[in-house]
């Protein structure tokens, strides 16, 4: 009988043990980067729904993780994490070995059947919709697209720059969309125009977006001077409340208006504007229905699939370095265009608009709203920004969606292989 090495019996160490010295030193680096997102999403400076499920996915996979075939993320090999049910079911045989794959590996059938289709998106903004309140978008309907056309500003920038550092205008149009702080619109036009690379620019996004709740407080204090956060918003013109009949309509009119001129986006658009018609309906068992088990549900495989795929050669693939540049570079030009929209009104208005607003044109919903009244209340206790930085929010999230079918639109139409 052989004698049993220890290593042999601890294959995750001996892996690790075995592995180049940048994989070892990534992996342990992911490992403690996943107990930190954790500990953060626990304390409540990041997104504890995102991040709680995918800082442990992340922590586990580079423990846990054997051999990543040499060829990639995603291509045929022993020990991958995922196979993707579109490649890998070319012949009998393989549609054989993807049955199987399915019925034993329990995280597979919600990466094939939600993640890799795009339907998980769509579930995240039924749920999203039915928490939306138009009424804030149908109050100040002028200043809040306006605001959400310069948190469009990343989105518009990076793409130029993806394409200078050497990105098909399908991925740059992708990374770009990281802008728009609007995940399910990130991996939609990233299935939609990259599908080579949609797990790494969804996992970008997605990590980004949890950070810009704690990086984005520092971007406000830096451009918005103390005496311009405490500025207090004067009390609305009109006292007349908006009913759920004229949020119902002005919901049926922009699904189908977007729609009709953006037909690539309707799958996304459909669900967002269905949850807001579910909410001004009063479906109660249907409202309980998406904004439980479908937002939370799909929030909370999204974040540990997303952790998952944090393996660390996908990290130290040097294309995926230019999406995390690209990423970061993305929200962060989105982050000051909206501020520069606040203070665009903060002059127009004659210097009664609080400019901090802006930030809730990056449309992280409500995250970046409740940066916002978070700042704004620790200069002064009393000012109430809330109501307008949401319906910039809502705006936002509209205007990437216009953003992201307009890349699709193009990109299609002038580059067929697409």
């Amino acid at each position: 009988m052989e004698r049993l090495n220890v290593l042999d019996l601890f294959q995750g160490i001996a892996t690790l043990v075995a592995a180049d010295p940048s994989i070892l030193i990534m992996r342990l680096a992911l490992i403690g980067l996943g107990v930190l997102l954790i500990y953060l999403g626990k304390k409540g400076v990041l997104e504890a729904l995102l991040m709680i499920p995918m800082g442990l996915g992340m922590a586990t996979i580079n423990a846990a993780v054997l051999f990543i075939p040499q060829g990639g993320w995603l291509r045929p090999g022993p020990n991958q994490i995922f196979v993707d049910a579109l490649a890998s079911a070319d012949t009998a045989l393989q549609t054989t070995q993807l049955m199987n794959i399915l019925q034993i590996n329990w995280l597979q059938p919600i990466y094939t059947f939600t993640f890799s289709n795009g339907l998980i998106a769509c579930m995240v903004f039924l749920g999203i919709g039915v928490l939306l309140d138009v009424g804030y978008v149908m109050a100040r309907p002028f200043q809040s697209m306006f605001l959400a056309l310069f948190g469009e500003l990343g989105t518009i920038v990076i793409y130029p720059i993806a394409i200078a550092m050497g990105l098909t205008p399908g991925q740059a149009a992708s990374v770009a969309i990281i802008g728009g702080a609007d995940g399910p619109m990130v991996l939609f036009t990233s299935l939609s125009l990259a599908r080579e690379l949609f797990v790494p620019i969804t996992v970008v996004a997605y990590l980004y977006l949890g950070l810009t709740y704690g990086g984005y407080p520092y971007l406000i204090r830096l451009m918005v001077p103390k005496k311009l956060r405490a500025l207090p918003m004067p009390p609305p013109k009109s006292t007349k409340p908006i009913t759920s009949t004229q949020k119902m309509a002005f919901a049926v009119v922009m699904c189908i208006l977007l729609s009709l001129l953006f037909p690539v986006a309707a799958p996304l658009i459909l669900c967002l504007f269905l949850g807001v018609v579910i909410r001004e309906s009063g479906l109660v068992p249907f409202m309980d229905l998406l904004s439980g088990v479908f937002l939370y549900g799909g929030t909370f495989f999204l974040g540990l699939l997303l952790g998952v795929l944090c393996e660390a050669r996908l990290l130290l693939d040097p294309q995926v370095l230019k999406l995390l540049l690209l990423g970061m570079l993305a929200l962060l030009i989105s982050g000051i265009g909206g501020i520069l929209g606040g203070y665009v009104l903060y002059f127009m208005t004659g210097r009664k608009y609080n400019p901090v607003i802006g930030i809730a044109a990056v449309s992280c919903v409500p995250t970046t709203a409740k940066v916002a009244q978070k700042e704004v209340s620790k200069a002064n206790p009393a000012a109430i920004v809330m109501p307008h930085a949401l319906g910039v929010n809502i705006s936002g999230v509209i205007t990437t969606a216009i953003m992201a079918a307009i890349y699709v639109t193009l990109i299609q139409a002038m580059y067929p292989a697409h």
